[in-house]
């Protein structure tokens, strides 16, 4: 691995090397030819993948589009596996293309950024990182992830449990021997649901504490021949001029008719062909899913019987099916034989819902009605999602104006990319734009082309700062609000609108219109000379000016 290079000054700074980071690394450097340092807090590159190793962790996209686009000998040369990429052959993926594309030599890893800090007279970041190391860029853009804040719930005697503990979120790369214990999990969310049945595989004994049940469908995932990936590598260019305009960034058929126009015969052969093939195209085949509380009843209602039929005891049935949210107001869950998982003969649902955890105890568990000896306790308790990974860093931007101040009683960034008052920072994914809603790959990309596009257009033109304005990032937030309301996604308490994060506010910070739509707007938005920024360094514009004077 080349030696980072020890300058303390940068044309633009980089916080994260996951899929957004790494592809804005490569534009920055080798496009526009800048200097560039990428920090990363773990020990290597993949973001969410390098730190979520866990038991049955695996992306719920098909692996075909869980990749860049950009370069088409990446797209041939790369071959996976199996229908849904597993977290060990994404960080694979991800340490192939970084060291295809020689991005190494620019990152820092095991170094977390602490404090950003705009200077007005230079017009500069001064970055500061956790070992009080400092240096200073043009540009910022948080590269953080939606997902990496990891949640820790508040617990009465956390820490007083003498046998091991793991978060999900931060898993040991060794893994962890789970073989003849008593596996305790809080948790049956995404990381939840995928880790269970692995572990119950593995555990003596497993009781899962469940709070809140989830809607999930089955993955369906198999290994897939080499002449299927051969087929698809021959018409990607179709496949993905399909999904960059289409809403959740992946080539599905949508169809334009109402679930309620179907006859009920209608309907239910749809969803039963949609549950035998597994995956999301079951969810955006119909967008009045998302819409109409008539035909989410429906689908709701189907995978209902669905749980019924897969859990052989009624009353651990009862119990797994979700009744206080539609179906997809959470975010979707795909599984692996959850659900059959009830069935084994070592596992307990624990009900924590009705009868909540009171404390954890250096034995273990003890709940409302009951105590649970356990060797291990697996928090799978998920994110402070989308506004946390912010908070996490002090940014402040002109007059000393803090990010997670403005943002107390909820985001407020114009497109989702940058915030007005804070010059030349770029937020990639940030909140505001399609972000977990859509694929992350292609919506990486699409932001990562978008930021280095105006970055080469200020250099063109020779003016040093942008910064997003009042007005247009006032106007932007009322659109995704506004959106927000139109749909069911309002109806739950999910990680969405910040309900599992206590005094979080709550607002759905992504932009529901569609991946399609949103990138159309951004290149309106650039089309026009970027409208809704303000480009050009004042001090420098009328220092200009005077010295233009003075030359006439």
């Amino acid at each position: 691995m080349a030696a980072i290079a020890k300058s303390t000054e940068f044309d633009a700074v980089v916080i994260g090397a996951g899929f957004t980071g790494l592809y804005m690394l490569r534009r920055l450097r080798d496009v526009l030819g800048l200097s560039v340092r990428l920090y990363e807090a773990g020990g290597g590159v993949g973001g969410t993948w390098y730190w979520n190793p866990y038991p049955g962790a695996r992306c719920d996209t098909d692996s075909y589009m869980y990749n860049y686009s950009f370069d088409k000998d990446l797209l041939q040369e790369w071959q996976w596996s199996g229908r849904y990429p597993e977290q060990p052959e994404i960080l694979r993926y991800l340490n192939h293309v970084a060291d295809r594309f020689d991005l190494r030599r620019n990152i820092q890893f095991d170094t977390r950024v602490a404090a950003a800090r705009f200077l007005e007279g230079k017009s500069r970041w001064e970055i500061e990182t956790e070992r009080g190391e400092k240096v200073v860029a043009q540009f910022l853009i948080t590269a953080i992830g939606a997902l990496s804040a990891g949640q820790v719930p508040a617990i009465k005697g956390r820490d007083s449990f003498a046998g091991e503990s793991y978060y999900t979120n931060a898993w040991p790369h060794g893994g962890v021997d789970l073989v003849g214990k008593r596996v305790g999990v809080i948790g049956t969310g995404s990381s939840g649901v995928q880790s269970i049945p692995v572990m119950a595989a593995q555990a003596r004994h497993l009781y899962v504490f469940q709070r809140t049940p989830n809607f999930s469908i089955p993955a369906r995932h198999q290994v897939m021949d080499r002449e299927f990936f051969q087929d698809i590598k021959t018409r990607y260019d179709a496949i993905w001029e399909k999904s960059r305009w289409s809403p959740s960034g992946y080539p599905f058929e949508s169809s334009d008719r109402s679930l309620l126009e179907l006859s009920a015969e209608e309907r239910r052969e749809y969803l039963e062909r949609g549950w035998a093939r597994g995956g999301f195209e079951f969810v955006y085949a119909f967008q009045d899913i998302f819409l109409d509380r008539r035909a989410n009843d429906i689908v709701s209602e189907f995978i209902r019987s669905k749980i019924r039929e897969a859990v052989k005891d009624p009353e651990t049935a009862e119990k797994l099916v979700p009744t206080d949210h539609p179906f997809a107001s959470k975010r979707p869950l795909i599984d692996t034989n959850y659900f059959e998982t009830y069935n084994r003969d070592n596992v307990t649902l624990v009900d924590i819902r009705h009868f909540p955890i009171q404390e954890i105890t250096p034995k273990g568990i003890r709940t409302a009605d009951s105590e649970y000896e356990l060797d291990i306790i697996v928090f799978a308790t998920g994110f402070d999602a989308i506004t946390g990974p912010f908070n996490r860093i002090d940014i402040r931007g002109r007059g000393g104006l803090s990010l997670k101040e403005k943002w107390a009683e909820g985001p407020k960034a114009y497109l989702g990319l940058a915030s007005a008052g804070f010059p030349n920072l770029f937020m990639m994914t940030g909140p505001g734009s399609p972000s977990v809603l859509h694929s992350y790959p292609l919506c990486s990309e699409q932001h990562a082309e978008w930021i280095s596009a105006v970055i080469e257009h200020m250099r063109e033109r020779g003016v040093s700062v942008i910064e997003a304005e009042a007005a247009a990032e006032a106007e932007w937030v009322t659109h995704v609000n506004e959106l927000a309301e139109q749909t069911l996604f309002m109806l739950a308490d999910s990680w969405y609108v910040g309900a599992n994060i206590p005094g979080k506010p709550r607002v759905f910070p992504v932009y529901v219109g569609g991946g399609g739509a949103y990138r159309a707007k951004c290149d309106e938005v650039a089309a026009m000379g970027y409208i809704g920024f303000t480009i050009g360094d004042r001090a420098a514009d009328l220092q200009k000016l005077k010295h233009d004077h003075q030359m006439a």
